[in-house]
């Protein structure tokens, strides 16, 4: 299949575009290269260097006659989304409806979109959070994230554009950036490989879920699965966001201070971490219940924390060598 892969660059869609090609599909990635890198381009795939706001992208659905969209390409960083809001919506609000228009114009079979169960939610009474759960987001990437979604359901519905979207706990592995805001894992594993002293913004007992990369890849192909097999049916009241949006994480919470004893223990580091003023737009406890994906596309996490830290920090060690 001729796949298009927004964001294919970056952490998560530079795997994701491995495991496509790796499966035999012609695949096409589109990145404005402000976060993503050229070295994590499959050298098997066509590449624009362009952003998703971009008109010229109607150029590349019109040459490309694209099966299916997986679109990854974002603004992540909830803290710039604080300082920025309009920038933040441009980039996820605008940049999706490009994509959304295009694939309604050009006959795209379906779209896998890149949400974020870290957000979404706001701050649930109980935990773990259901997809059912009430939403709350309380940044504007969580508002631009959630009302994604209800413009998937909105082309979903009357478009009849199949959708899906995974609502990714905090991802994290091989290519996460360590010199970007988010990534905590990333960018702790390399302070510590170097020696530094991480910073832990609060009092480190923020708790969140955190799953591997490896996983995630694996969610986004049965996910295409899922999509060519007409597994998406909306409700007998249209389509909610809910009907066609699955939960990506472990359904296990863990502190940001245990995260650093893990990844203390894995890189031998000796010191302590500094701390510092919590930050606006912060959550203080997620974690995902992923039954759902289990459920119906056959999903479930299978690299335990420890192995997935420790494969991270070999891959920030070699990158270091």
């Amino acid at each position: 299949m001729r796949i298009l892969v927004t964001g294919g660059a970056g952490f998560i869609g530079s795997n994701i575009v491995d495991a496509l090609v790796d499966e035999g599909h012609e695949v096409v990635v589109v990145d404005n290269l402000s976060s993503g890198k050229r070295e994590n381009l499959n050298p098997a795939v066509k590449f624009y260097e362009m952003d998703v706001c971009d008109p010229a992208l109607e150029e590349v659905f019109r040459e490309g006659k694209f099966d299916y969209v997986n679109h990854h390409a974002a603004q992540i960083d909830v803290r710039h989304s604080v300082a920025d809001p309009v920038d933040d919506a441009r980039t996820n609000i605008l940049g999706l409806l490009n994509i959304l228009e295009n694939c309604r114009k050009y006959g795209v079979g379906g779209v896998i979109f890149a949400s974020s169960g870290g957000v979404v939610y706001g701050e649930p009474s109980r935990l773990p959070a259901t997809e059912k759960f009430p939403k709350g987001p309380q940044s504007p990437y969580g508002v631009s994230k959630l009302a994604s979604e209800f413009y998937l359901a909105y082309y979903a519905q009357v478009m009849n554009l199949p959708c899906i979207a995974l609502r990714y706990a905090n991802v994290y592995g091989p290519r996460q950036d360590p010199h970007g805001e988010a990534g905590v894992v990333a960018i702790f594993g390399l302070k510590m490989l170097k020696g530094e002293t991480p910073v832990i913004y609060g009092d480190g007992e923020q708790v969140r879920d955190y799953v591997y990369v490896g996983d995630v890849v694996r969610a986004n192909l049965l996910a295409l699965k899922h999509l060519q097999e007409g597994g998406i049916s909306c409700g007998t009241g249209g389509c909610a966001i809910n009907d066609f949006a699955y939960n990506i994480g472990t359904g296990e919470g863990t502190s940001v201070n245990r995260l650093f004893e893990l990844l203390k223990e894995i890189t031998g580091f000796a010191g302590e971490p500094e701390y510092g003023p919590e930050r606006k737009g912060e959550l203080r406890k997620i974690y995902l219940d992923a039954g759902k994906a289990k459920a119906e596309l056959g999903w479930e996490p299978q690299v335990e924390l420890r192995e997935g830290l420790r494969r991270t920090v070999e891959y920030l060690a070699g990158k270091q060598g």
